[in-house]
């Protein structure tokens, strides 16, 4: 028996595919009708055959639990999203123009600081802000980019309309898993992808390169590309491998690099010392240089900053760009964009409460039962009160954190995030989802077509998380 699209039911939601008539959308008709094809049986056969795949494949990530490592095979689900490329478009001009803005932002604040001045953006923030990095004030990078690999998160509303939900500046993960959602997808429903146009997302290692390589200090066309990584047990060692080896560049932890009298970075062979060019690191500020920084870290290089600031090797990310990864100043971005650019916001922010703000924190405080709250600087859905399933002792209790540290925190209204089909045990239903995007910036900006879809598999939930029960499906912009 093939799926019951009449008993697909999402009242109040975006649905991608199937719209609020019970009709297929456009872009989604060849999909659909595929779909119609096959029984319910099938897909599930199929959904089975892709999960096996997966942990045969060794596709893995990390959940740390009560002080333990698990690895666990990537979430997958066969059924894709579509959006159409025209609807891309719009979000494609509104990454670039978002991403210009944020570096623009972070070369000021190390040099001088005129968003500040100008009265934009208040000193006070700066000045609490946990990832500002005075060590690199008077640094000016390659091209005066300091956030090179950008993952916005994105959503739909109930009407549609994409919002940007925050930005990811620091090391932004999940694009491996966006191409071995591709792989996949093409396992399973291969031929699909005869007849319809999909936009590829497989040249992604091939543009991280050639935005790499364009940060090298020596005008070289293959320069010395490595890429750093804490080690096997970071949650996103499986990217970090995965990127090293779709870039044929090495993939390297701190102890095998040394800054050299000549502060230059090497890296050790067995063929003596190499001098790397370019450094993609996957490692936080504070444990890049325990010169530095954290005079404890064991992951990183000492004298990797000097390095940096004289110019003989580049980082990607710089350090420091994290000081715009931070949910109070995600709230200034659409004024970054008419500060800097001189234009109005292609792509809106999802309002925003500073908890900061006295009025703002007292309007928080009253509607905790309406609100998610944020912690400025977490990731991972880590930290946040979902005020809406929240118990009374919860509330009270992000009360009083926000009452301590108000810089802290935000808060937002609870979007109705859009859905797309997911297969479920019963059949198929309804789950919603979110997307990153990532955008590349050196000497030019690239933004992947789609994204890192995630999912939350649960019925009912919004956190998306792989870490947090979430998890995944392919992204496809096709016409139409």
């Amino acid at each position: 028996m093939a799926i019951n699209w009449q008993a697909y039911e999402n009242p109040g939601f975006h649905d991608e595919l199937i719209d609020s008539d019970g009709q297929v959308r456009p872009p989604a008709r060849e999909l659909l009708n595929y779909l119609d094809s096959l029984s319910t049986d099938e897909i599930h056969e199929r959904q089975h055959a892709a999960d096996l795949a997966i942990l045969e494949m060794g596709i893995t990530f990390t959940v740390y639990s009560e002080g333990e490592n698990i690895d666990r095979s990537w979430p997958y689900d066969i059924i894709p999203r579509i959006i159409a490329a025209a609807t891309w478009q719009q979000v494609d001009a509104g990454l670039r123009q978002r991403v210009a803005a944020l570096n623009r932002f972070i070369a000021d604040i190390y040099a001088e600081q005129a968003v500040i001045a100008d009265g934009i953006f208040p000193r006070a923030l700066l000045e609490n802000s946990v990832n500002f990095r005075k060590e690199c004030m008077g640094v000016h990078p390659p091209q005066g980019v300091w956030a090179h690999v950008c993952g916005s998160d994105l959503i739909r509303d109930h009407e549609g309309r994409f919002l940007v939900l925050e930005d990811n500046l620091r090391v932004p993960s999940g694009v491996s898993y966006m191409m071995e959602n591709r792989v996949m997808t093409k396992r399973v429903f291969g031929e699909l992808f005869e007849n319809t146009s999909i936009q590829p997302v497989g040249d992604y290692p091939t543009k991280l390169f050639d935005m790499l390589a364009a940060l090298s200090p020596r005008p070289m066309d293959y320069p010395e590309v490595v890429v750093l990584t804490p080690g096997i047990y970071n949650s996103a060692y499986f990217e970090h491998s995965f990127l090293a080896q779709h870039m044929g560049a090495e993939l390297v932890e701190g102890s095998d690099l040394v800054v050299g009298s000549d502060d230059c970075v090497y890296m050790r062979t067995i063929d003596g010392p190499r001098r790397v060019d370019v450094i993609y690191r996957r490692i936080d500020d504070l444990f890049l240089d325990p010169e530095c920084f954290r005079k404890d870290s064991a992951l990183g290089v000492p004298g990797l900053m000097r390095a940096w600031r004289k110019g003989n090797v580049g980082l990607a990310n710089a350090p420091g760009a994290g000081v715009a990864d931070d949910k109070v100043v995600y709230a200034f971005v659409p004024d970054f964009i008419r500060y800097y650019l001189g234009e109005e916001p292609i792509l809106p922010n999802v309002p925003t409460y500073r908890c900061d703000l006295d009025d703002e924190r007292a309007y928080v405080l009253d509607h905790l039962d309406e609100l998610v709250v944020k912690p400025a600087n977490e990731s991972g859905g880590y930290g946040m009160l979902m005020g809406p399933t929240a118990t009374k002792k919860d509330r009270k209790h992000f009360a009083r954190l926000i009452k301590g540290e108000p810089r802290n925190y935000i808060a937002q209204p609870l979007i109705r995030l859009s859905t797309v089909p997911t297969v479920v045990d019963g059949g198929v239903e309804p789950r919603h989802v979110d997307l990153r995007p990532f955008v590349l910036q050196s000497d030019e900006m690239y933004v992947t077509p789609g994204g890192l879809t995630r999912v939350a598999l649960r019925r009912g939930s919004t956190v998306v998380n792989s870490s947090q029960g979430g998890g995944s499906k392919d992204t496809w912009i096709v016409e139409g």
